[in-house]
């Protein structure tokens, strides 16, 4: 297993391990003898093995299982067992994929696959068929039924339900690797939600930082269900995809705290990309006209939240200064496109506190 740069152990995505399993179970299918371990080639041309965690015959197919290796990524499915079936097709078929116990479906229009199919992406596909391919490079005919122990219940840790994919997890990976901590199935999520929001024809999408946000922004404008892009920490990720595929209008909404640092420039509001800078908050309030008492009380608060209470406490409109400088901030990002960008933000309550906008991005 491979370490990234800061030595963290880095995995396999479901994608790689469903093409473990389904390479094992045709081979075993075809000759009788399941390889373990067995390799296959990740997209970018790395050859990786697997050991099997179970195979075996079942009726006219076969079955492998592997278990999913998440490396140090805190991966919902780590540890998941990835289960394929397969049984040959109807002459002429090619590979013809099933969702199994714990694959979802996909019902909403956006998606890289069409309602109605396995929530299998593009690449795992690609990667199936390449593994299934016999020595001359011909594609068998093949049905390939992809079922993950307890996918149903993982689900719901993740953002599938919103996307409109139902009864379990998606087969996902772009590259075949899971890099610890590059949180890259979140924002491909994010950006799987703009495309089903655009493909349902929605004028109006709304990202926030957290459930405190997100419920007040959906009821403040009574926004869909799939209008909802939980985007987090990662502002950044969103924005930039809106400016590649934009929509009427973008609302961000988040907590004090958080806008805070959009507003000083952060498109990655979590913590460990550093922390809002007090001294800077200060001299905002400076420049509103607070006193200097108040001033020096906010660059020394320990938190944004308690320079928010001490401004408000003083009557000092820290809010909107704070809500401008994120749309700013937010606007840069998006300059261009022909959104309408509002940013909204909100005390740990939900009360909102302050908002700019909408006003079309320059």
């Amino acid at each position: 297993m491979e370490r990234t740069h800061d030595s963290l152990r880095r995995g396999w995505t479901t994608g790689s391990c469903a093409t473990a399993a389904a390479r094992a179970a045709w081979r075993g299918l075809c000759g009788g003898e399941f390889p373990d371990p067995v390799t296959i080639t990740l997209p970018g041309g790395q050859d990786v093995a697997f050991a099997l965690a179970g195979h075996g015959h079942a009726g006219d197919g076969a079955w492998a299982e592997v278990v999913k290796d998440a490396g140090d990524d805190p991966d919902v499915t780590h540890g998941a067992h990835v289960r394929v079936d397969v049984r040959k097709g109807a002459r002429g078929s090619g590979v013809v994929f099933h969702a199994g116990s714990g694959v979802g479906t996909v019902t909403l229009p956006g998606l890289p696959v069409p309602p109605g199919q396995p929530a299998i992406n593009p690449v795992p596909r690609h990667m199936i068929r390449t593994a299934l391919r016999d020595a001359d490079g011909h594609e068998p005919d093949v049905d390939v039924t992809i079922s993950i122990a307890g996918g149903q219940d993982m689900a719901r840790h993740t953002l599938n339900a919103r996307l409109g994919i139902v009864g379990g997890l998606s087969i996902l990976g772009t590259t075949g690797i899971v890099v610890p901590f590059s949180c890259a199935a979140w924002i491909d999520s994010i950006h799987r939600g703009v495309d089903v929001a655009r493909a349902l024809g929605l004028p109006h999408v709304a990202g926030c930082t957290g459930d405190v946000s997100e419920r007040a922004t959906q009821a403040l404008y009574g926004l869909p269900p799939e209008a909802m892009l939980e985007m987090g920490d990662f502002a950044g990720g969103l924005l930039k995809y809106l400016r590649r595929h934009p929509v009427g209008r973008v609302s961000i909404g988040g907590g004090v705290a958080k806008m805070t640092k959009l507003a000083q420039g952060f498109l990655d509001l979590h913590s460990r990309r550093g922390q809002a800078d007090m001294a800077r908050l200060a001299e905002r309030a400076h420049g509103i006209g607070a006193p200097d008492g108040l001033v020096a009380a906010i660059a020394k608060a320990h938190s944004v939240a308690s320079a928010f209470a001490l401004a408000a406490d003083a009557g000092c409109p820290l809010g909107p200064v704070v809500a401008r400088d994120a749309w700013r901030k937010a606007a840069d990002v998006l300059a261009g496109t022909p959104c309408m960008l509002d940013v909204l933000l909100f005390d740990r309550a939900g009360t909102l506190v302050a908002r700019h906008g909408p006003h079309p991005v320059p």
